[in-house]
């Protein structure tokens, strides 16, 4: 496989799932992922203006849905709070599990998560080895999961700790655990303080999904500041980060699988395709 590029699939607001995959095929992309998703109902999927896929769901019907398109599933998304303490209401442990038992049903390689921005004065406080203790603490059953399903949990810069390459580092090495790599996001790992081209010479071994983001010259007063967007505006090649360099690191480095757009925009969408078909992608 050489280097695949699939979307995001939040691309078009107040639609259904089913819309953005038609949207991503007529693009002329072969692989989406799984982005918005949650456990049980959403009163949005039943009245037809949310893409969010139920957890809880028959995982062979999302199956179907993107077969039906000739899509691949590429990853499930599964972008967690793991440093403010564990509740009902907050996406962690319990529905990362879930994403892990989906993707092992489907064959999925990569669920891909991260610690994300503590909201509670409990989380804020935490001094960055609690950090890294308390990632490792709520990622401790999914990967045990995850290591019997074949799946890989795979996280993603996207918080003071993942954004730091030697911090990445420590909490792989606090994991301890073959069923955990990397999702390098180019565009959060930039904005956070941290290089792309230093993160692939020390883990590239790691890494096995990137997100692609290019972010715009008036970002970078904000570097080092801000953990993580969900999307960029800015077509790759029209921003600030070396996205050209940045993919010669990965292949020099071996990598060789999927890769998602997260780009908003159908003028952007295209153009950043296309930028990466012209270094080799697919």
């Amino acid at each position: 496989m050489a280097i695949k590029v699939g979307c995001f699939a939040l691309i078009n607001p107040f639609s259904p799932l089913e819309s953005q995959l038609d949207q991503i095929k007529k693009w002329g992309f072969s692989c989406a992922d799984l982005t918005d998703n949650s456990d049980g109902a959403c009163l949005g999927v039943e009245y037809g203006f949310t893409a969010l896929a139920s957890l809880d769901a028959n995982p062979f019907d999302i199956k179907r849905m993107f077969e039906a398109r000739s899509l691949a599933l590429s990853s499930i998304c599964a972008h967690a709070n793991l440093l403010d303490p564990a509740s009902p209401s907050r996406y962690g442990t319990a529905q990362i599990i879930k994403a892990v038992k989906m993707a092992g049903a489907l064959g999925v390689k990569h669920v891909i998560t991260s610690e994300g921005d503590p909201k509670t004065a409990f989380g804020k406080s935490l001094t960055t080895s609690e950090a890294i203790f308390s990632i490792a603490e709520k990622l401790y059953e999914p990967l045990r999961f995850a290591e019997d399903y074949g799946v890989k949990i795979l996280i993603e810069p996207h918080g003071h700790i993942s954004d730091s390459v030697k911090l990445m580092g420590d909490v792989l090495d606090k994991c301890n655990s073959p069923a955990l790599g990397i999702n390098l996001d180019t565009g959060n790992l930039w904005l956070g303080g941290g290089d792309s081209l230093e993160m692939i010479e020390k883990m590239g071994s790691k890494i096995e999904h990137v997100h692609w983001k290019d972010l715009p010259a008036e970002m970078i007063p904000l570097r080092g500041t801000q953990f993580g967007c969900g999307m960029s505006l800015t077509a790759l090649g029209d921003g600030v980060i070396d996205i050209k360099a940045i993919f010669n690191a990965l292949v020099k480095a071996g990598f060789n699988g999927y890769t998602t757009l997260e780009i908003a925009g159908e003028e952007a969408v295209l153009k950043s395709f296309d930028f990466l078909k012209k270094l080799g992608a697919e």
